[in-house]
């Protein structure tokens, strides 16, 4: 049984990487997962289907902020932000890729749209980075990396969730814990991030590089327009409200969906966007990302595939057979198991629960300290986010970079940022949790 996470996690992996859809790649392995674990093709097609609710909150939290930043660019503010990026950086090819990673930054903490930014702000860029040469796995890297990091290691917006679920994980299994010591675990994983992007922005893909056209197959249905000189008015001051209410209703609350249908309502009310335009803002925001959302209910299901079966148990169990006590190879091994785990299911928040309550005895048994338990179970989760077909982590860069298909998912934003952001993240993890 402990074989069935790792076998299904390849199946996907391999298909993604011989270009197969990624949505198919997720399926077959849910159906390898099910049948090496004695069920039928329809009994696993049925589980498979009933676990896609676990992550029907954040499908329709998706749609309804892409609704949202829909209706943010319907006011023309992003065309200002773009072209300010044009005008100050053509030419500045680091500067351009480190800016990006901070806007993707922002939109994990202070204005919280998650992906639904990319969509509006990356094709605009696109010709520009075509005649700059910009390699756009660069591009994927900081895009990845300020969707990742932010909520790692801050704990508002996202960050608020993820610390939440790390201190929820380790309670629920008797070890008291507190948000600030859920901060303080992450910072050294935190700054294996930032050493990855260093190294991809300076180093890996610094040199001139051509979009090949074709290689991200079918173009996504996001409409290039040629952006136009716009000047700041009374509708980009109510989209600014319209945001910020979306911030405090969504930290309050801490619930996105609340926060993304206050932004509209208030957007609504504003008459930023006029009443008859609604049902072409909602229908453009679920073209923008109802794929990622269905990529996010299917992996869904693969997960609870995995957890009711008892394959992820079994996989942590056998694990545990081959510690020996040493710390060090403790820490490796579960990392290891986390990596895996993650991948295959492809959200960081979803996997924390279920690997905390397999991780929290056998870490508190072995002599771990709280901090360094969490700093396991915080940075086993987010390993495999970065460089998972199924994660929203490489899936938005994706669906901005290749709006004109010039970039593909795998080759360019998945594999590149599962080699820049998990060998370092790996490695800062482990030795954060022997020295804490």
């Amino acid at each position: 049984m402990e074989w069935v996470v790792i076998i299904s996690v390849l199946v996907m992996t391999i298909l993604s990487l011989l270009r197969v859809n990624v949505i198919i790649s997720i399926i077959i392995a849910a159906l390898t997962a099910g049948l090496m674990s004695g069920l039928s093709l329809v009994e696993s097609i049925d589980m498979l289907v009933g676990g896609m609710g676990g992550q029907a909150n954040t499908a329709l939290s998706y749609i309804l902020l892409g609704a949202f930043a829909v209706a943010i660019s319907y006011t023309g503010i992003t065309t200002i932000l773009v072209n300010y990026l044009i005008r100050m950086l053509t030419g500045k090819k680091t500067m351009l890729v480190l800016t990006l990673a901070g806007v993707a930054s922002l939109s994990q903490n202070l204005v919280p749209v998650h992906i639904a930014f990319i969509p509006i702000l990356i094709p605009p860029l696109l010709k520009v980075f075509d005649e700059m040469r910009l390699d756009r796995r660069a591009v994927a890297t900081a895009l990845t990396f300020g969707l990742k990091t932010p909520y790692m290691v801050v704990p508002a917006g996202f960050g608020l969730i993820f610390h939440e679920t790390i201190v929820n994980g380790m309670t629920q299994n008797g070890v008291d814990f507190s948000m600030k010591e859920a901060a303080l675990s992450m910072i050294i994983p935190g700054v294996g991030m930032l050493v990855g992007l260093l190294i991809a922005v300076f180093i890996t893909y610094r040199k001139d590089r051509d979009a090949i056209p074709g290689a991200g197959g079918a173009a996504s249905t996001i409409n290039i327009d040629e952006t136009k000189e716009i000047t700041f008015n009374r509708q980009h001051a109510f989209t600014i409200i319209a945001i910020i209410a979306a911030l405090v209703v969504q930290i309050i609350t801490e619930n996105l969906i609340a926060g993304a249908l206050t932004g509209l309502i208030f957007m609504f009310l504003f008459i930023v966007v006029p009443f008859k335009d609604g049902d072409r803002i909602v229908a453009e925001g679920v073209a923008m990302m109802g794929t990622i959302a269905f990529v996010m209910l299917v992996a869904s299901g693969f997960g609870d595939i995995l957890k009711e079966t008892g394959a992820v148990t079994a996989l942590v169990e056998a694990s545990a057979g081959l510690l020996d006590g040493n710390k060090a190879i403790i820490s490796l091994i579960l990392l290891l198991v986390g990596l895996v785990i993650t991948i295959g299911i492809g959200s960081s928040f979803g996997t924390i629960p279920i690997i905390a309550a397999l991780f929290v005895p056998i870490l508190t048994t072995a002599g771990f300290s709280p901090l360094a338990t969490a700093t396991l179970i915080g940075t086993a989760g987010a390993l495999g986010d970065a460089g998972s077909p199924a994660s929203d982590s490489t899936l938005g860069p994706t669906s901005g970079l290749n709006a004109d298909g010039k970039h593909n998912h795998i080759w360019d934003t998945c594999v590149p940022t599962f080699i820049h952001f998990n060998i370092p993240l790996f490695i800062f993890g482990w030795i954060a949790s022997l020295i804490l």
